[in-house]
């Protein structure tokens, strides 16, 4: 015996399988008449730096790693918790300008390149 028909308000949906690419979005109708953007491909994402508490949107470039499902790696779908790699030059020029110095590279190394220049002077 079956308890009752289904209904429009139980519907549950397909996921997404966003992936890395040029932007495309689609406008899926919900409950109320409302609309959610279901992305299917995405290449930008807005990303924070914790330790700095800054945020700047960047490049995704690849997804690394994805402790649930190697297939999700092969295939550079974009999901919750994924290990992605970015294009950090946005936290980069933050770092240049609020610090005034090259982010990974040692004082004393840059010390070296400045005598260089100086002596190329």
């Amino acid at each position: 015996p079956q308890y009752r028909k289904k209904r429009k308000f139980e519907l549950g949906r397909a996921a997404a399988g966003t992936r890395i690419g040029p932007k495309r979005i689609r406008l899926v109708r919900v409950r109320g008449g409302h609309q959610k953007h279901r992305a299917l491909r995405l290449e930008h994402g807005n990303f924070s730096w914790g330790s700095e508490a800054i945020s700047r949107k960047c490049r995704v470039l690849d997804v690394v790693y994805n402790a649930s499902n190697n297939e999700l790696v092969r295939t550079k779908t974009l999901v919750k918790n994924a290990i992605i790699q970015i294009d950090a030059t946005p936290f980069r020029q933050w770092y240049v300008q609020h610090y005034g110095g090259e982010l990974g590279k040692k004082a004393d190394q840059v010390r070296k390149e400045n005598r260089v220049k100086a002596c190329q002077n």
